[in-house]
């Protein structure tokens, strides 16, 4: 019997090292029935060209200009029923066709707004919340607790980290506030910090030293809090005892990790380099990293903002022109700009395939793939940059295996809550939700009949 490691076998960032299939030789401990259920959300800042994305837009109406108060489509919904084969695919989508049996398209969900704020600013922070507008205390935006935490509380109480919050924002300067960068809340007013450089992600997943040096940090935090809670009185201890549980959390991370120490030394990837990375390698690079996290153990919820929202300072996408643009500019301009537009829409697209790709190629102990086992959805929170509308989102699934029935465009009836998707995402993840938010039902044609 062969004694070693699968993560020996992990494809390395940049194809250090080849991507192996589970092989029954190799002495591992895992079951085709410990396979574990895993959630990943791909999300893609201001929209997207509408008549580039959705099936039977094509020939609608250019917006014209910043038309940040007409918020709804200036054309038609999607003339397709509401459970159709994903056949034709329309330009955006076209990278998805190696995979489009995999995939399910869903059109006609709608955001909740609360009015007085800038549009952009609820776009990411409440994309996974979608609470109720004006139903929660202390808060501009409706934004409450959001899914990747509320799945994590049921399917992340194993692993190291009970989530993982990615970010390819490659910009230094904070041109705006946390909620135009950030999908991911502990809940209101709560963030959880996404991290936007591929070394720091790095040495958060693989170093041994981070541990060590987190271990330590913490010792000396439960130590201190130990020796004040001994001196608090009857009603400050219980919210001492909130503050405490967290770094108790804390700790309880670091024994998973150091658990895995042995096995994460094994991991082969390459350290990414300290240099400036073009476009699409920088986010290729953070998606390997998200992808390998899922792969071992580490986590089994992870959130993936390829850019903020609103934020004039220009990319510079190689592959695509041969100056830096803002993507929010160019959004308020589609009449101009409506081909680099559908350019970079793809370009998105195609950064997204990638990821189902290397998902898909990765092996798991009963024969199926990471993709199988992963509901992977990339979205926006907006259906359109120019109209600023919260209607009619561009949503797509892929991955779930047996769970859902894919290969599908569902279009719901205008006006369906995006909630009803993530309430029918935490069911099919078998986490146990009664309702989410707003939601008034779930997708049920996404569900395979089994369920």
């Amino acid at each position: 019997m062969i004694r070693t490691n699968r993560r020996r076998f992990l494809r390395g960032l940049g194809g250090a090292s080849l991507a192996l299939p589970w092989m029954p030789s190799i002495a591992m401990a895992a079951h085709a029935d410990s396979v574990p259920m895993r959630m990943a959300h791909f999300y893609v800042p201001i929209g997207v060209v509408r008549r580039g994305f959705f099936p039977g837009e094509a020939n609608d109406v250019i917006p014209k200009g910043n038309l940040g108060n007409v918020m709804k489509s200036l054309g038609k919904q999607s003339p397709f029923a509401s459970d159709e084969p994903l056949d034709q695919l329309t330009p955006t989508l076209e990278p998805l066709e190696p995979l489009k049996h995999k995939v399910n398209l869903i059109t006609g969900m709608d955001r909740t707004f609360q009015q007085g704020t800038d549009v952009h600013a609820q776009c990411a922070s409440c994309y996974l919340s979608s609470a109720v507008p004006y139903t929660v205390q202390g808060t501009a935006w409706p934004l409450d607790r959001t899914l990747d935490h509320l799945v994590a509380d049921v399917i992340g109480t194993e692993t190291p980290f009970a989530t993982l919050e990615f970010s390819c924002n490659s910009h230094r300067d904070n041109k705006e506030s946390i909620y135009f960068d950030n999908i991911s809340w502990y809940g209101t007013g709560h963030l959880a910090p996404s991290i936007r450089d591929p070394r720091k992600m790095y040495h958060r997943l693989f170093s041994t030293q981070e541990i060590d040096r987190y271990r330590d940090i913490t010792d000396l935090v439960l130590e201190d809090a130990h020796d004040l809670k001994m001196h608090l009185g009857y009603e400050d201890r219980h919210k001492f005892a909130e503050y405490f549980d967290s770094i108790r959390t804390i700790e309880t991370q670091m024994d998973r990790l150091e658990q895995m120490k042995s096995q994460l030394s094994r991991v082969q990837l390459d350290e990414p380099p300290e240099a400036y990375l073009p476009r699409g390698e920088y986010i290729r690079l953070m998606g390997d990293l998200m992808v390998v996290a899922l792969q071992t153990g580490l986590t089994n919820v992870a959130t993936f903002m390829v850019g903020p929202e609103r934020w004039d300072t220009p990319f510079k996408f190689e592959s695509l022109f041969d100056k830096p643009r803002s993507h929010h500019q160019m959004s308020h301009n589609q009449t101009k700009m409506i081909d680099d537009l559908l350019k970079v829409d793809r370009f998105h697209m195609e950064q997204y395939v990638y990821l189902m790709e290397k998902m898909d190629s990765i092996e798991q102990a009963d024969g199926s793939t990471l993709l199988d086992n992963t509901l992977f959805t990339y979205g926006s929170g907006l259906g359109d940059g120019s109209t600023h509308q919260y209607n009619d989102l561009p949503i797509v699934v892929a991955g779930g295996g047996n769970r859902v029935a894919s290969g599908r465009h569902i279009n719901m009836p205008e006006g369906t809550p995006l909630a009803n998707l993530w309430l029918t995402q935490a069911r099919l993840l078998d986490v146990p939700m009664q309702r989410f938010a707003d939601s008034t039902g779930m997708i049920d044609g996404l569900m395979a009949e089994r369920l």
